[in-house]
């Protein structure tokens, strides 16, 4: 797989991976019903279409030409040397064959000028708090509305960067 930008095109195949992903890593924490109701709300394709022209921001899809294996959005703070890594997801099928390491790689190289890269994770994520603590982030507190609007409690890791 190869990390590209994503575009208009993407958004689709995009939205696909997210639910099919959402659904098997949230459905024991959240219920089928709230991850469905999450989806169709933050993975609806006008909501991935505005983030391919934010400001400030990276979308990346990894690709292999057949299909979408992976995904990350990342944008700038009010602070430009932190970023906050909004998602960075790979479909079941395709984990722990480096693609995750790969977006992460992709999105720390896409911001010269930031010094901390910052991620809200679920805490009953196991899987997603082991990959975040074995790339170097570390614990840096927690908030009790993941990604500003949820009501979701979540991890806050930071990791240092450039």
């Amino acid at each position: 797989m190869f990390v590209r930008t994503a575009g208009e095109r993407d958004l689709a195949a995009v939205r696909a991976l997210l639910v099919e992903t959402w659904h098997a890593t949230y459905d024991s924490i959240y219920g089928a019903a709230k991850v469905t109701e999450i989806t169709d709300e933050w993975h609806s394709i006008a909501s991935l279409k505005a983030r391919l022209t934010r400001p400030n921001s990276e979308f990346l899809v990894a690709d292999d030409g057949k299909r979408i294996g992976g995904m990350t959005f990342a944008a700038a703070t009010t602070d430009a040397k932190i970023i906050m890594l909004n998602q960075l997801y790979v479909h079941p099928a395709c984990q722990r064959q480096g693609i995750g390491q790969a977006l992460l790689e992709e999105v720390e190289a896409s911001f010269p000028e930031a010094r901390t890269l910052r991620v809200e994770v679920e805490e009953a994520n196991a899987q997603a708090v082991a990959f975040y603590r074995s790339k170097g982030f570390l614990p840096a507190g927690n908030t009790a509305d993941c990604g500003g609007g949820s009501g979701l409690p979540a991890l806050i890791f930071e990791k240092t960067i450039g």
